[in-house]
């Protein structure tokens, strides 16, 4: 705590008057810190440790069965201004929801150990990254903020006297899902996530500040803060060019990111490395192109469907260091299992919900949406760029989905105006990877619709200020049909 600048320290102070937890504990990022955390969790039946030789360091997790993916309808963007949270965001009152979750909060860390997490999104020297600090009474948010930010030591050196951040308060109470709230305050940079422990709604460095808040501090300041993988392609002979790229869910985005060139590409020269699977920050360099950061340094992908077949640099990925929540377990092996994983099932396996799985119930023994927690660093083909701190300078941005009928397979836009007019229509028929009728078209802006911290047409409004810089270099756009 003596590390911590006066005005973290006083915010602290006063969470803690509130949530009265029995201890308190600061977050060193070390490895022997993440080593202990995840020591407790597996001595609390939290963490169950898996096949040493075939998954070193790795973990099964498994969450309450009603604490299993992201909630829009408990997700709240807390603006002063009703009309500045927009049609596609639940507003709140910021006064009001404070005094609710006041009251609803108090004393929830009673008898609990309060972690603080000091966490920088972004590379450790970039000066676009930016720092958060996030208090939660549990362990297992800890152990996959430390795999997805830099925590600890790499986010208190980046904290410069009378800087902003974030300010995140979590607290796993009693997972009440009628009682479940994922709340963001834009003007004051603030989020606070109760009776939820899943990653979207609490590791608040991901969605809640990459996304919802970046996204109006980009507004304010002049870059942009996107759902977007990064990658580099290297054709032979030539240098590297990067891409950024949306998609809706189930369509393709994670394999696109780690894709491996077929093999006529392949032994012609061409190269493709990762710089990010999810989530892209833009900013402006000095010859007026538009430079990505990855602010993230882990990769929270979903394991269904990911195989050697699928994916094969992200088995690579997964295979030590990593968090498994809510997939199978193979009992004979000891090793995580999915849907998609083999072509057959293990002869025998104990399904998310901790119960043996019998296949004639038809019931699937991972969650659909069961997640894989993974270092960024160990992918086979991650960029060498890919913690560069001025970002890697973007060639083109690409925008897509599935379609039927009517969109043409690829297409470049005739400039930046018809490019955030081809982004803003994007829309994809959904498969059986999603919930509802199969088929049915769904229409997601820019893949950002449940992300934007602000209103709808003020986010228009900035991709078009964008392309209005003096002196800027914009990259192409494009649309792919993954038909």
């Amino acid at each position: 705590m003596d590390r911590l600048p006066k005005d973290v320290k006083d915010w602290i102070n006063e969470v803690v008057k509130w949530l009265e937890p029995e201890s308190l504990e600061v977050v060193d990022g070390s490895k022997e810190y993440y080593k202990k955390i995840c020591k407790l969790l597996e001595e609390s039946g939290q963490f169950h440790k898996l096949n040493e030789e075939l998954y070193p360091n790795c973990f099964l997790s498994r969450s309450h069965p009603q604490d299993v993916a992201r909630v829009e309808g408990r997700t709240f963007i807390c603006s002063l201004k009703e009309e500045d949270s927009g049609p596609t965001n639940n507003w709140a009152d910021p006064a009001v929801m404070k005094k609710e979750l006041g009251s609803l909060m108090a004393g929830c860390m009673k008898g609990r150990t309060m972690y603080i997490i000091p966490y920088l999104m972004g590379p450790s020297s970039s000066p676009y990254s930016k720092v958060g600090f996030e208090l939660t009474d549990s362990p297992y948010v800890v152990a996959n903020m430390m795999i997805m930010a830099r925590t600890g030591e790499a986010a208190l050196r980046h904290l410069a006297p009378n800087a902003r951040w974030v300010k995140g308060v979590h607290s796993k109470g009693t997972l009440d899902p009628d009682k479940k709230y994922i709340c963001h305050f834009p003007e004051t940079l603030e989020v606070i996530s109760f009776n939820s422990d899943y990653g979207g709604n609490a590791l608040q460095g991901k969605k809640c500040f990459a996304l919802r808040l970046a996204s109006v501090l980009a507004r304010d300041e002049g870059w942009m803060a996107e759902h977007m993988l990064i990658l580099g392609v290297t054709p032979p002979n030539d240098k590297t060019y990067y891409f950024c790229a949306a998609f809706p869910s189930a369509c393709g985005k994670t394999n696109l990111a780690m894709i491996v060139p077929p093999d006529v590409y392949k032994e012609a020269g061409w190269q493709v490395e990762t710089v990010g699977d999810d989530i892209a920050w833009l900013n402006f360099g000095e010859d007026g192109r538009l430079y990505a950061i990855n602010p993230e340094s882990g990769f929270f992908g979903v394991a269904p469907g990911t195989s050697e077949k699928t994916n094969p640099n992200a088995m690579a990925t997964i295979k030590r260091n990593t968090i498994f929540t809510n997939t199978a377990l193979n009992v004979e092996e000891n090793t995580p299992w999915w849907e998609g994983m083999t072509k057959e099932p293990p002869k025998k396996l104990i399904d998310w919900l901790g119960e043996e799985w019998d296949p004639a119930k038809g019931t699937p023994a991972a969650h659909p949406n069961s997640r894989y927690t993974t270092p960024a660093s160990q992918c086979p083909i991650i960029s060498p760029h890919w913690e560069d701190p001025e970002g890697v300078p973007i060639s083109g941005i690409i925008f897509g989905g599935r379609r039927s009928t009517t969109a043409p397979l690829v297409y470049q836009s005739f400039n930046w105006r018809h490019g955030v007019y081809v982004g803003l229509t994007m829309s994809s028929e959904t498969t059986a990877a999603a919930a509802g009728a199969v088929g049915k078209l769904r229409h997601d802006p820019m893949a950002m619709k449940p992300f934007i911290g602000y209103h709808l047409g003020d986010y228009i409004k900035h991709w078009l200020d964008i392309g209005c810089k003096d002196r800027a270099k914009l990259p192409a756009i494009f649309y792919v049909n993954w038909f």
